[in-house]
């Protein structure tokens, strides 16, 4: 599947940027209200390295988790063994999912459905995640539109730094190398580099691509799959309506 892969030092940076249970403009709190009353089981898909899944988790539901980075993963599964946590993790190309079970909920928070950087692909991981629903279960995910910069100038810019607990340090730039407002899609590299006392000791490339879609071309997409009864809320508060484009907006959509 193409999509954007997280390597060993962007996993690295993720983790010391997002911290576990940290909400993203309330995400965290949407997810845990909205999902209190599911008595079966659910799937976080993407699931990363822990971020959601595991204040879930601690809530007392019953959660699994679905990702394509072994490092991710492998990441999630040890800052769960830190908690006493043991969810089912598995290693799947949503494009190919195939678990052994059926889901209540399954869940795509932080924007990460957009990740999937090819409109094909992404309809293709929606019907995957349309047959491991139960009748009546819900998917629920949020998106985000892009800022406004389309130049590809071809230089790194916005580097940042990150001093970690161990003293090591992690650069990170990024530059724009293609932008297509006609196909809605964007594509980045990101540069990281791990210093440790002057010297230069590992790097990283990460290309990032990123997909959006308009709100109303989002719903339709959901009801071409077979999804009904779909909502749209705007920045977590359900039932609140979107009206303008720096907001996230969130779907919940229902199997028939």
């Amino acid at each position: 599947m193409s999509f954007s892969y997280y390597g060993v030092l962007c996993t690295e940076v993720y983790d010391f940027t997002k911290k576990v249970g940290q909400s993203l403009g309330g995400d965290i709190e949407y997810y845990r209200e909205r999902l209190k009353d599911c008595k079966g089981s659910i799937l976080e898909a993407m699931v990363g390295s822990g971020r959601v899944i595991i204040p879930l988790l601690e809530s007392g539901l019953n959660v699994d988790g679905v990702d394509y980075s072994l490092e991710m993963l492998d990441s999630c599964r040890r800052r769960c063994e830190e908690r006493g946590l043991k969810p089912n993790l598995h290693k799947f190309n949503l494009k190919e999912l195939s678990l052994p079970k059926k889901y209540e909920a399954i869940i795509i928070p932080a924007g990460s459905f957009l990740l999937i950087e090819k409109r094909d692909e992404s309809i293709e991981v929606l019907k995957r995640l349309y047959d491991h629903l139960e009748p009546g279960g819900r998917l629920m995910l949020d998106l985000f539109l892009p800022d406004n910069k389309f130049v590809t100038d071809g230089k790194f810019e916005g580097t940042s730094a990150f001093k970690l607990p161990n003293g090591d340090t992690i650069t990170m730039e990024e530059k724009l190398v293609e932008a297509d407002l006609f196909n809605q899609n964007k594509v980045s590299y990101i540069k990281y580099e791990k210093w440790r006392e002057g010297e230069r000791i590992q790097s990283e490339l990460q290309r990032l691509a990123l997909r959006w879609y308009g709100i109303e071309e989002f719903k339709l997409v959901l009801e071409n799959i077979g999804f009904s009864d779909i909502i749209v809320s705007a920045d977590f508060y359900y039932g609140k309506e979107p009206t303008n484009s720096k907001q996230v907006f969130v779907y919940e959509a229902v199997k028939k």
